[in-house]
């Protein structure tokens, strides 16, 4: 591993832990689209055996839980300490005893082969720095005929909140994801799946408009909330006031009275492992 990728898994590890407590409030109901998306693309059946990487605060993880019923499984991962406590706590209350939540890292999952007929990973593939890596550990657990299905953010011009990403690395080395839209490309996630071996691959995109009601929801969710937040708390007070104005310029085009209708756009993928393997 690289001092790169190891220098990318802690500002993600600890910048989500930075970032648990204010995640679902300022991003639950922009992600729904992508999270509804995904799992109408691949709904889990009765007495299945789910796997959620990159599950957070467990958004995807307990919507599956509720459709696998207790004959099933769902087992919740994630990188951040922090999403994955809030996500167990979560659980505990719920009194969901078939779901579990983990600290792990995508690209190195703790589990089994063959262990899962369902894996799930909503809105993480691109903050991970060998995406290709994170997609062979998913074959690897997933049985034969196991799906998959990815969602990410799509094009960087039809997401109206990218711009938070160079005002930040104007005033510091972020190194968020340098691959973050890459991903969201035309056809990417698909080439991806077939060089490792999925078939039966389905891509589509889906368009979406995330709604601010002010300019500090919207700051708030791009830099308190979101994958710069631990750039966010390094800043001091007038960087602070300086990358929220240049921020709120970049977004003006969507305001809308005193708050935002900016675009968003994902792209969700399906794909199987293939049922003849050993």
């Amino acid at each position: 591993m690289s001092l790169h990728e190891r220098l990318q898994r802690r500002i993600q590890r600890y910048g989500w832990d930075l970032a648990a407590d204010r995640y679902e409030p300022l991003w639950q109901r922009q992600l729904s689209p992508a999270h509804l998306g995904l799992l109408a693309l691949a709904a889990p059946m009765p007495g299945e055996a789910v796997l959620d990487v990159a599950s957070g605060t467990g958004l995807v993880a307990f919507a599956a839980a509720e459709q696998v019923g207790c004959s099933g499984s769902v087992q919740g991962v994630d990188i951040s300490e922090a999403m994955v406590a809030s996500a167990t706590q979560r659980a505990a209350v719920l009194g969901l005893e078939h779901v579990r939540f983990a600290r792990m890292d995508g690209e190195q999952l703790s589990c089994a082969g063959h262990s899962y007929d369902l894996a799930y990973c909503a809105l993480g593939l691109m903050y991970m720095p060998d995406p290709a890596a994170a997609l062979r550990e998913l074959f690897r657990v997933l049985r034969p005929g196991g799906r998959l299905a990815v969602v990410v953010w799509g094009a960087r011009a039809r997401c109206g909140w990218s711009a938070v990403f160079p005002i930040v690395d104007a005033e510091v080395n972020s190194d968020v994801c340098p691959l973050f839209f890459q991903l969201g490309a035309q056809g990417a996630l698909t080439q991806l799946a077939t060089d490792l071996g999925f078939e039966d691959i389905r891509e589509q995109r889906i368009e979406s408009v995330l709604e601010y009601a002010d300019g500090a929801e919207a700051c708030d969710a791009a830099f308190v909330g979101g994958p710069v937040a631990m750039a966010w708390s390094r800043f001091d007070e007038p960087v602070r006031r300086r990358v929220r104005r240049r921020y709120l310029q970049a977004i003006s085009p969507w305001r809308v009275g005193q708050g935002y209708r900016m675009p968003g756009e994902f792209t969700v993928m399906l794909a199987s492992k293939p049922r003849a393997m050993a």
